[in-house]
């Protein structure tokens, strides 16, 4: 399969750069339906009669193993090129759906773990590393755009992927017009072979469409030497090896965790949770369903702004910067949210609008934050170990918010007031990340490797 080699995919003289974000959104807008796992969840409890917990094991999973994987396989997907990675994420994805599928029918919940949490999830770390460590090599001068156009796709695939569900179980569950409806589990498996066919061709299409640039190349116009024009910037590199032996990398990988746990807290539960939170004394809610299912959505247009416009900034403000505005502003809003969020659907919207946004800009800004603090040596494997913190926070948080919930009631009866320990819990969790931001300083320079020489000849570009 020589077909899928990295000297297959170097670009020829001339090639248009902007080419590259479509080949990547590709990926990441099919991987992105990972959020949008709550419009199927309290199906999936019924179905499976399982709790909340239970049933929140299979996003854990399939976040644990895109961190894993991530981590492990940063380096041969940099080696091996994004083409070969990209269509190795696309069988494992699909191939996950496939199983779980399998496992809704058979009502065998452990093939659902098996399908889409870890043989799916191996596709999510796969999936998420290898278009942005390239579009980064494309775009030297502008590494915050670079990463948020890749990641925003991440962040928006539940913004398809959530109407897209809802509507595909309406129409595969004859009982959907029902009152107080939830899908039954014959329509979830419907649906997940139905993403399983759609995402397969659909990241194929980016895997053959994914370019590198050739080496040496630099956009026309651009002086590497200006890129350090901002503190914690380097010009120098560090090896992933090297990278994880500093108190930098791990600093950082406190403040991901701390971003990530945080979101996850509304994300994970975002449908159930606005239903919750205006439920009726008489046990119904003023938010419907349907409704429910349009602000995750909602959310997922949060999520991948965020991921674009607060990474984009991030090139003017510096990396640091910016995550104080996502963890300290953040730790304001998530207390807000917890103490007075129910008193109206609007403000409720609003805190969860802007919360998301903050989680999204703090995956995308994360790449760039590496890029400035280690190089771009070995951004990419650098960037995989890194993920290892989603996966902790991909148990993290799930499980304080569904083992709170489900020691305060049961599904479906739960009430603002039962989410506030929870809530609150995940605003001790983000000043954390806040402190470890602070100590962000220079990487020593006995971690750097040594000066590359003769420098690369620079391949003209014909574009900028």
């Amino acid at each position: 399969m020589t077909w899928l080699d990295r000297d297959r995919t170097i670009a020829p003289p001339g090639f248009n750069r902007w080419l590259i974000p479509p080949a990547a959104l590709a990926v990441h807008l099919s991987i992105g339906q990972a959020y949008a796992t709550s419009v199927y969840k309290t199906a999936l409890v019924s179905h499976f009669d399982a709790s909340l917990t239970q049933i929140g094991v299979i996003f854990s999973i399939a976040i644990v193993m895109l961190g894993l994987s991530a981590a492990a396989l940063g380096t041969w997907v940099d080696t091996n090129g994004p083409r070969k990675a990209m269509f190795v994420s696309a069988l494992f994805w699909s191939g996950g759906f496939l199983i779980g599928s399998l496992g809704i029918f058979s009502n065998q919940l452990w093939l659902v773990y098996l399908g889409y949490g870890f043989i799916g999830g191996i596709g999510l770390g796969i999936g998420y590393i290898s278009p942005v460590s390239t579009l980064i090599k494309w775009f030297p001068d502008r590494p915050g755009l670079a990463t948020g156009m890749a990641i925003m796709g991440f962040g928006g695939g539940a913004l398809i992927a959530s109407p897209v569900s809802t509507a595909l179980l309406s129409a595969y569950d004859p009982n959907s017009g029902a009152t107080d409806w939830v899908a039954s589990g014959d329509a979830v498996g419907k649906l997940f072979l139905t993403f399983a066919v759609v995402y397969l061709a659909y990241m194929m299409f980016g895997a053959f469409t994914i370019k590198v640039p050739a080496p040496g190349w630099t956009p026309a116009g651009f002086d590497p030497s200006t890129v350090k024009a901002k503190p914690l910037v380097t010009s120098n590199h560090v090896s992933a090896k090297n990278a994880i032996k500093t108190r930098q990398f791990w600093l950082i990988w406190v403040v991901l965790f701390c971003n990530v746990t945080a979101g996850i807290g509304i994300l994970e539960q975002a449908a159930p949770m606005i239903q919750d939170f205006f439920r009726q004394p008489d046990g119904s809610s003023l938010v419907t369903a349907l409704v429910a299912g349009g602000f995750v959505g909602l959310l997922s247009i949060a999520n991948m702004g965020g991921r674009f416009a607060w990474s984009a900034t991030s090139d003017f403000t510096g990396r640091k910067n910016i995550y104080m505005v996502y963890l300290g502003v953040g730790t304001v809003l998530y207390l807000v949210l917890a103490l007075v969020g129910s008193a109206t659907t609007a403000l409720y919207v609003i805190l969860a609008f802007v919360i998301i946004s903050f989680y999204g800009g703090g995956f995308a800004t994360a790449p760039a934050y590496l890029r400035d603090l280690f190089g771009t040596f070995q951004v990419g494997a650098i960037h995989g170990r890194l993920l290892t913190a989603w996966s902790a926070a991909g148990i993290a948080g799930p499980l304080i918010v569904n083992s709170i919930l489900d020691a305060q009631g049961t599904p479906g009866q739960l009430t603002a007031a039962d989410y506030q320990p929870a809530l609150l819990t995940m605003v001790g969790i983000l000043v954390i990340g806040f402190l470890a931001n602070l100590l962000v300083k220079p990487v020593a320079s006995k971690f750097h490797e040594p000066a590359a020489t003769p420098p690369a000849v620079r391949v003209p570009a014909m574009e900028v």
